[in-house]
């Protein structure tokens, strides 16, 4: 099985390239998925989070307080740190039960920080869904509850463009409309199925 991680900046378009794989009924883990099932309410990652934050990271309902971790995290190298050492080993301890699960040609990986936490060498191949800043910030801004300055520091705060495109061995320039993504992904997908046999 060829293990390819499938990586992008914020508003990149890394969700939709991902549902596009699984209507060609290709296995797709979403580390973004999993980091989110790991801090459900009783998860040992979350208690420990509450060990390191405090019990006020926690909504009324006793779910995590996803934007006060954010704030608490974000330009805070130590607690940035802290956070990663709880979810990071957990999350790749993940993926690969999941991996050793299937069996099937290739598996998508999606991994926002892949370059950010060197896991590129672990994948067979990396793939860059990619487009030009400004598509990225009008994106967020019409998806997300953020407003421009939250996402250009996210943006900044990423490993560059330049650095993903280094290390990717595909590209898909995701700058035009969804049809034009599908389109690539399909021609990618004939190439993977290809590199199989």
């Amino acid at each position: 099985m060829i293990k390819i991680a499938l990586t992008g900046g914020i508003g990149c378009g890394k969700t939709t390239a991902c549902h596009f794989f699984s209507q060609l009924k290709v296995p797709v883990i979403d580390t973004d998925i999993i980091s989110r099932e790991l801090v459900a309410p009783n998860q040992t990652a979350l208690n420990e989070i509450i060990d390191y934050f405090g019990t006020d990271i926690l909504l009324d309902d006793g779910s995590l307080n996803r934007k006060l971790l954010s704030h608490k995290v974000f330009n805070h190298k130590k607690n940035k740190l802290a956070l990663e050492a709880i979810l990071h080993p957990k999350i790749r301890l993940t993926v690969q039960q999941k991996l050793n699960q299937l069996d099937c040609c290739y598996a998508i990986i999606a991994i926002p920080l892949l370059v950010e936490t060197q896991q590129q060498k672990e994948y067979d191949r990396v793939l860059l869904i990619d487009c030009e800043e400004k598509i990225q910030i009008s994106r967020t801004l019409a998806r997300d509850n953020r407003n421009l300055d939250e996402i250009k520091s996210i943006i900044k705060s990423q490993s560059s463009r330049e650095d993903r495109i280094a290390i990717a061995d595909d590209i898909i320039d995701n700058s035009a409309d969804k049809s034009m993504l599908k389109e690539q992904i399909i021609r990618l997908h004939s190439n993977y199925i290809k590199l199989c046999n």
